[in-house]
């Protein structure tokens, strides 16, 4: 063999087993973080909400420099569609994204709020901000679901904080005529996750929620249809829905089977799963990609309640966990050289979060079970997952080549200079004139760092090849985001629970 020439298909896979087995038989290294630690960034992750609330702020507000906004939203229309989240840097409420970080903040509680001590009732308040606007919009009108209030466009021109804003407070929606399944089917996930967080907690409340999920999703069902196709340039570029709508409608009926328990949720996973994706091995989760997110779930069943109808979703769930592990058969992951998932050059810690809250609940799944996991000819533990997760968060949090924190306020290097109006402009408390829609540039391209710290946002993050520009311009690398955040709430529950040499 020349120097040049590639090793064998044999000797390729030879090398992958040796990885795989050393990866999954050494101890786990040092950690960068202390259960303290983990527990500190836990409270800033779920008081970053706070700061993307939208509507009458309460009176236990942390984030005081934020005030009330857009208490008139949905008036026009007739319709009450105040409250909900911003969702990241902007002003409008997305719904399609509000519901998956809505879905993901549930999952984070159901797996791991038991670790989550003082943060609890934080966690499920940031839960039912949204749950209640989720609410709303699902059930005032029939056969009609509100998915977004504010013109995108218009708003993405100015500059301003949301106590501020004139721009068009447009209301759109989905009806039988002008579906939208993909936003409608994430709408019930959203909605049955949080009815199992508040199950206990507040009963009537969490059979409203459940009961509007089921309402919600035969809409979606009957109706089929993309929302991108319905309302185009009003959601496209912003949260286009590129996958398609089958994926929600599977990941829909699973939330609800999981929080219902009805036999007819069961069978329309079995009779529709092959069509709405369940075949498909696919390697992200996002707020545009359930696939991978349904799998983790779904084999729940079948590795703690041996449920056999649902052993594909096992297979397909191992695929997607060996997909993530250096040396596997079945690697499809790409790292940057300080060791960070790396998915795509705008918010890429959007892909990493998910993926950790994936690791985790995968693990906690195997743990409970007597059945094991393979990738190629070797077995892979929980432990191994965990120690994957953590290096992920460990990498957020300033385990990294910057040595930055990619949370905002956590550490003693962060990012100060985020792509967030709010945040970048003088706060209602400190400057009460108004400060208008073109008037905001000035701070938007000011070198000063940003006045109010949005406490616990976690940003886009560096690039592939580690490197980040705190620069306000930068959006890709500097803008936080709802579902940043949402899975990372679930991760560092976990950690703050876990001593050190676990």
């Amino acid at each position: 063999m020349s120097a040049s020439a590639s090793p064998s298909p044999s000797i390729m896979f030879w090398l992958c087993l040796c990885f795989i087995i050393l990866t999954t038989s050494l101890p786990l290294p040092a950690h960068a973080f202390t259960s303290q630690q983990y527990h500190d960034a836990l409270t800033k992750s779920i008081l970053f909400f706070e700061g993307q609330r939208s509507g009458k702020l309460p009176s236990d507000q942390h984030l005081t420099w934020r005030g009330d906004s857009a208490l008139s939203d949905g008036s026009s229309y007739h319709v009450n569609l105040v409250g909900g989240y911003y969702d990241a840097g902007d002003n409008v409420k997305f719904g399609l994204p509000m519901a998956f970080t809505t879905t993901l903040l549930a999952w984070s509680v159901i797996e791991f709020g038991s670790s989550m001590q003082d943060q609890l009732q934080n966690a499920r308040a940031a839960i039912k901000w949204s749950s209640d606007y989720l609410l709303k919009a699902a059930t005032s009108t029939p056969d009609t679901l509100y998915v977004q209030v504010g013109e995108p466009n218009m708003d993405h021109r100015c500059w301003e904080r949301p106590e501020d804003m004139d721009t068009p407070r447009n209301v759109y929606k989905v009806t039988p005529q002008n579906p939208g399944s993909d936003v409608a089917a994430e709408t019930a996930a959203a909605l049955a996750a949080s009815s199992l967080v508040f199950k206990d907690s507040d009963p009537s409340y969490s059979s409203k929620l459940l009961q509007a999920a089921i309402k919600v999703f035969n809409f979606a069902d009957r109706y089929r249809g993309s929302y991108s196709d319905s309302l185009n340039s009003v959601v496209c570029p912003f949260y286009c829905s590129y996958s398609g709508y089958h994926d929600e409608l599977l990941w829909g009926a699973s939330w609800i089977y999981k929080a219902s328990g009805n036999s007819e949720y069961m069978n329309y996973i079995q009779s529709n799963g092959h069509v709405l994706g369940a075949d498909d091995d696919t390697f992200s989760f996002s707020w545009d990609d359930k696939r991978a997110g349904t799998k983790i779930l779904l084999s729940q069943e079948f590795l703690v309640k041996n449920t056999q109808e649902l052993e594909l979703y096992k297979a397909h769930a191992d695929n997607y966990i060996c997909s993530l592990i250096p040396g596997s058969p079945g690697f499809q992951a790409q790292y940057t050289p300080g060791g960070l998932l790396y998915k795509g050059s705008e918010s890429n810690l959007q892909y990493v979060t998910s993926t950790s809250l994936l690791l985790l609940t995968y693990a906690k799944y195997l743990s409970s079970s007597s059945i094991g996991m393979r990738c190629g000819g070797s077995t892979v533990t929980a432990q191994t997952l965990v120690g994957l997760a953590r290096k992920q968060v460990d990498y957020i949090l300033g385990d990294n080549p910057e040595k930055m924190s990619y949370m905002v306020g956590f550490g003693n290097s962060y990012p100060k200079n985020i792509h967030h109006r709010g945040s970048s402009v003088p706060s209602i408390r400190d400057h009460p004139q108004r400060i208008s829609c073109n008037d905001g540039f000035q701070y938007f391209h000011s070198s000063s760092p940003n006045p109010n710290l949005l406490v616990g946002a976690i940003v886009g993050g560096p690039d592939s090849s580690d490197r980040f520009s705190d620069d306000r311009n930068n959006y890709q690398e500097a803008e936080p985001a709802t579902y940043i955040n949402a899975p990372m709430v679930g991760a560092l529950a976990f950690f703050s629970a876990k001593p050190a040499a676990t």
